[in-house]
């Protein structure tokens, strides 16, 4: 059957196929991230981003094509995580605003809506980069004009856009040299293959592939379980199981061989500590959220198989109560608005002890996220807006959320300064280096050249096996990073730590900061310690204990 022309269910349906799509392969495209670190989360932020435009196309049903690429383009400017995410939103962003007047669209206007996206694309983007998802959105829409203009068939116009940009794909290690050491294409450029793929299969009458969506629909499943817990407890005092209990436990060979892991005999086991149970497994990983009214249990439970992660506990009592108390208190009449500050800090982190560290030295909002976790534009624009303040400085600490945080910046009626720290050190830096007393724009500027002043340093492992930057890496590897550069890898993590504390220290070096992670131990911390004060004796130590999952380690060298 031709199809002459889209109307918006057509096109919703697209979406929703696209999406789910996407959904469908987000570990693939995670796992072909340039750098071996356990935050490749490429696929993860691609499919939240495009989740959260699927979604406000569902809850906006038209048969107004211009009317779905908006509410398609707001999803996705409010869902959008990281530099993938961003960029995904500002391709439909485009799109949209090409059609926002039509009800229909035919060949030539849907393949002239994919150029404009690809012009808001690279606008958006201060320096962009051949060799990525822009590369290939780029590619396949010039395929798109050009057969459009002999062929109204829109469905055969999307056949050639998913062949060019699966060419384009396969081509951009040509473009971007990383990406041919490690033997990778683009992660982006996949991800957004993926999306092109389900709008074919949708055009074609045909299905996606039905294959497990279990590691990003885990939050979906939980905000299930609360809902139904919040409607059969009418009472404090009637919830029986008191704390909401998240984590994940790593697989580890050792415990594995004495406790092999089954996940119905797992699932079983976790049952007789709580309700509301959820376990999705895959073959390095388990995530596990309960109602347990004994916690510490569950975690010992959890610690025969592995490693914990990501370790979330809540007292839901306690949260109950202030619900009640909130809505007691807004039958009461409204307190008086609170008067604007002049300036306000938002940063982004994760782990307790950074969290209380950037609020002891003067951010007044910090936000969960970091590795493995970009939050959201949405999410950053909540916190710009709770500051109350008349200028907002937001400090992102991660290279993958820097965009987000300017999409923030943009959408928000404050002033918001983004200072582009990349890393937790940075950030730290930034805000010591904030003066109240000065203007917006000589803070921006002290800030900004703060970043340069710090050098960062990490220690993580490796999830694959590859050599970059002329290191030979093998998986499970420890790998210490300085400001971005993997400097060394081996088997033994205090053997990395201190080569890589060797390659950040040097004759100008007066103060080393040791933030240790959950994976650190007292007897390591004490050792690297011990190892810079007698190495260096003229450098000044400072340790806190950082909380950060998945880096043992990180080091601010002044």
């Amino acid at each position: 059957m031709t199809i002459k022309t889209l109307d918006g269910r057509r096109f919703a349906e697209m979406v929703l196929k696209g999406a789910q799509h996407l959904a469908n392969n987000a570990k693939a495209v995670d796992a072909l991230n340039v750098f071996p670190v356990p935050d490749g989360d490429t696929g993860t932020n691609m499919n939240l981003s495009m989740t959260s435009g699927a979604k406000e196309v569902k809850n906006n049903p038209s048969d107004h094509i211009g009317k779905v690429g908006s509410a398609l383009a707001k999803g996705l400017l409010m869902g959008a995580r990281g530099n993938s995410g961003v960029i995904l939103s500002q391709l439909f962003r485009g799109f949209a605003k090409a059609i926002e007047t039509k009800k229909e669209i035919n060949s030539i206007e849907f393949a002239a809506a994919l150029e404009a996206g690809v012009v808001t694309a690279y606008k958006a983007v201060m320096k962009p980069v051949e060799g990525t998802i822009l590369t290939v959105a780029k590619d396949a829409a010039k395929r798109a004009a050009a057969v459009a203009k002999k062929e109204p068939d829109i469905a055969i116009v999307m056949e050639e856009v998913v062949k060019e940009a699966k060419a384009s794909l396969q081509r951009t290690p040509e473009l971007l040299p990383v990406l041919k050491e490690v033997g990778v294409v683009d992660s982006g450029g996949q991800g957004l293959v993926y999306v092109y793929e389900g709008f074919l299969a949708e055009l074609k009458g045909e299905a996606v592939d039905d294959l497990k969506t279990a590691a990003v629909s885990m939050q979906e499943l939980i905000n299930a379980e609360h809902h139904k817990s919040a409607q059969s407890h009418m009472h404090t005092e009637d919830i029986e199981f008191g704390y909401c209990t998240e984590f994940m436990v790593r697989f580890e060979e050792e415990k594995l061989r004495q406790h092999p892991f089954s996940e119905e005999a797992f699932r079983q086991d976790l049952s007789r500590f709580g309700d509301s149970l959820l376990v999705i497994a895959d073959d390095e990983l388990v995530k596990v959220h309960i109602h347990s009214e004994q916690p510490g249990e569950v975690l010992t439970y959890g610690q025969r198989y592995g490693s914990l992660l990501n370790i979330k506990i809540e007292n839901m009592r306690e949260q109950h109560a202030n619900i009640v108390n909130e809505g007691h208190k807004s039958m009461q009449p409204a307190p008086a608005v609170k008067q604007k500050e002049q300036y306000g800090i938002v940063t982004i982190s994760m782990g307790d002890g950074i969290r209380n560290l950037f609020k002891s030295i003067g951010a007044h909002a910090v936000i969960e996220g970091g590795q493995t976790m970009n939050p959201s534009t949405e999410d950053i624009v909540k916190a710009i807006e709770s500051v109350n303040a008349e200028t907002v400085f937001v400090l992102p600490n991660n290279k993958n959320i820097i965009m987000a945080a300017q999409q923030a910046a943009s959408v928000v009626d404050n002033e918001v300064i983004v200072i582009p720290s990349k890393t937790v050190p940075q950030g730290m830096a930034a805000i010591l280096a904030f003066n109240p007393t000065l203007s917006a724009e000589q803070n921006e500027k002290a800030m900004t050249a703060a970043l340069s002043q710090v050098k960062t340093g990490q220690v993580t492992f490796a999830v694959r096996d590859t050599t970059i930057d002329g290191v030979t890496i093998e998986k499970d590897d420890y790998m210490g990073i300085s400001d971005g550069k993997i400097v060394v890898s081996e088997k033994d993590k205090l053997s990395v730590t201190k080569q890589l504390i060797n390659a950040l220290i040097d004759e100008d070096s007066e103060i080393v900061t040791i933030l240790y992670g959950e994976e650190a131990t007292k007897e390591e911390v004490e050792a690297i310690v011990t190892y810079v004060e007698e190495t260096y004796p003229d450098v000044e130590v400072e340790v806190h204990n950082g909380g950060q999952p998945l880096y043992p380690f990180i080091f601010s060298v002044e």
